[in-house]
């Protein structure tokens, strides 16, 4: 494949060029399973061919100690394979133990995408307006007049999860409502119903605790709100907050 900015020769399809230092893949699209992931590299829809090309990588799964080694061997190569594109966001489905290893060895725009077919899927999606990305660190992005959490330390990873979103702008803390019913469960969080505006609410709860804190993001309605609600709800799951 040739770069589509200088025709220079690349090495895979969708390769970031280092002659003209041109990006070629906007978004990658990874399917993962335990044992396989699938990348697909997509440019700009405007292209004639928007898909790039794809890479398989597979692995064979180890059990007892040697899988914590193997499954981050395996998310090294996915990682390594999107660092070389240089992609503006990477959409991810399939098993959340490979996901959320892949999260953690990048640093680029994440979202979760649950379809069968995933690629039509964020086509579809990117088709639609983009919307603002938001750089200021997690830590930057909390504030507000209430400033306790509760479940201590366990809640403030929930709300920096949360944070993190590249479409959040702020999540603001609200009052504790320790009225609630009691459970067992541990720290548990969740992401409401967007609203008209498109930001949603975030719920934690620990015991009999209650906190509903505000999360302002940079969707322009509902729809676009109900978007980052998905995105923002798998990150916590994959976090083992619900």
């Amino acid at each position: 494949m040739e770069c589509r900015h200088c025709a220079s020769p690349l090495e895979k399809p969708g390769d970031f060029c280092l002659v003209c230092r041109e990006t070629n893949t906007e978004a990658v699209v990874l399917e993962a399973a335990r044992d396989r992931a699938t990348l697909t590299m997509l440019a700009d829809e405007d292209c004639e061919e928007p898909v790039l090309g794809k890479t398989t990588i597979t692995t064979m799964p180890e059990e007892g100690d040697n899988e914590v080694v193997e499954l981050r061997n395996f998310a090294g190569l996915i990682g390594d394979e999107i660092r070389r594109k240089r992609p503006e966001e990477v959409y991810a489905g399939g098993d959340r133990a490979v996901i959320r290893a892949v999260r953690e060895d990048i640093h680029h725009p994440f979202y979760r995408v649950d379809d069968d077919d995933p690629v039509q899927a964020v086509r579809d999606r990117r088709g639609n307006r983009a919307l603002d990305v938001v750089d200021t660190p997690p830590a930057e992005k909390i504030g507000g007049s209430h400033s306790t959490l509760i479940g201590g330390r366990t809640g403030m990873q929930a709300i920096q999860a949360v944070a993190g979103h590249p479409h959040v702008k702020k999540v603001i803390p609200g009052p504790i409502d320790a009225g609630g019913k009691g459970s067992q469960s541990g720290m548990r969080a969740k992401v409401t119903r967007a609203d008209d505006g498109g930001n949603v609410r975030m719920l934690l709860r620990d015991g009999s605790s209650v906190q509903e804190n505000r999360v302002v993001t940079t969707a322009r309605d509902r729809e676009m709100g109900e978007r980052i609600r998905e995105d923002l709800n798998d990150v916590l799951s994959e976090a083992d907050f619900q």
